[in-house]
């Protein structure tokens, strides 16, 4: 059964009348196809009604939704299962939230290294919600110089509400691991693309994300903070959340204005979660572009291009 978000709620009536049309001309043998037809028609105006005029913080939920894929849904359909995980950080143990390995994206091998979620209450509590700790940021370290070490590129996928705040894992470096792995990716001699297919949430997000290109999906959202705890702060209660979210500009589309991400991967009306198969096309494709693009560049010429890229972020130049 479909999930539906408070806003989607006029598609999940409509849905439920084209349901009940097709039962009752299945049943009665009535031909019910103008009526089914009228319906669709309906609910495609509707879709692009709402999903035309998204707020910051109906993005954010959209990033959140339940039926939106994660990391290794992506994996599958962009190497079509040909994906090989690798585990551990060969210090602690393997950080179930971050996942990683070698994939073959037609034809090529790719380091694919990404949060992973889960789909349903188990499983969100044996990948911690997509909150890596410390070994998991290691264990994504480990897998980024081994792909530089057989000189095969790396593809990042975002989606953590931030790295786990646990004291166990401050106790295990969280604030080093996180810092080792923005310091050794600026250096990494192959190509790197970041993309930001769900929640891109603090150091969690920049412990995966320096790379050549920063890619974010349209419903997705990038930002220091999230809106809840920005609210929080700000106003002592989460009933703020939408002021927060306006304000935090953390959207694909202010991210590109703000020159933090190079490129906004446009979604299907009605969002990934209603139109997987598409949404991997468009991911697909964008990194295989990007990829072809960044292979013909000198390997120090594109680090140093990827070092001054963010560095730049934030510096103000005055006339």
């Amino acid at each position: 059964m479909a999930n539906y978000l408070e806003f989607e709620e006029p598609l999940s009536l409509i849905e439920e009348e084209i349901a009940k049309a097709r039962e009752i001309e299945t049943n009665s043998g009535v031909d019910s196809s103008k009526m089914i037809k009228d319906l669709e028609k309906k609910l495609n105006a509707t879709t692009k009604e709402i999903f035309g005029k998204l707020t910051p913080w109906q993005r954010v939920q959209l990033s959140r939704h339940p039926d939106r894929p994660y990391s290794l849904e992506y994996i599958d359909a962009l190497t079509d299962g040909n994906f090989i995980e690798l585990h551990g950080d060969r210090n602690v143990k393997d950080d179930k939230a971050m996942i990683g390995g070698f994939g073959q994206l037609d034809g090529e091998t790719v380091m694919f290294v990404g949060q992973q979620k889960g789909a349903n209450t188990k499983a969100r509590q044996y990948r911690n919600f997509g909150m890596p700790n410390p070994e998991g940021y290691r264990k994504a370290l480990r897998l980024f110089k081994l792909a530089e070490k057989f000189n095969k590129p790396i593809v990042t996928l975002i989606d953590t509400p931030g790295a786990f705040p646990g004291l166990e894992a401050e106790e295990r470096g969280q604030g080093e691991a996180i810092a080792r792995n923005i310091y050794e990716m600026m250096n990494l001699k192959v190509p790197v693309l970041c993309i930001i297919i769900g929640e891109g949430a603090s150091g969690g997000a920049l412990g995966i994300g320096v790379g050549d290109r920063v890619i974010m999906l349209e419903n997705s959202w990038y930002s220091v903070i999230s809106p809840e705890n920005c609210s929080t702060i700000l106003w002592r209660s989460w009933d703020f959340k939408e002021k927060a979210a306006e304000a935090l500009k953390l959207t694909s589309t202010d991210m590109k204005n703000l020159k933090i991400v190079d490129e906004i991967i446009q979604e299907p009306t009605g969002g990934a979660h209603r139109f997987r198969e598409e949404t991997f096309a468009n991911v697909k494709k964008s990194i295989k572009k990007n990829l072809g693009k960044l292979k013909e560049m000198d390997p120090q010429k594109r680090a140093n291009k990827r070092i001054d890229k963010f560095c730049e972020m934030g510096v103000y130049k005055g006339k």
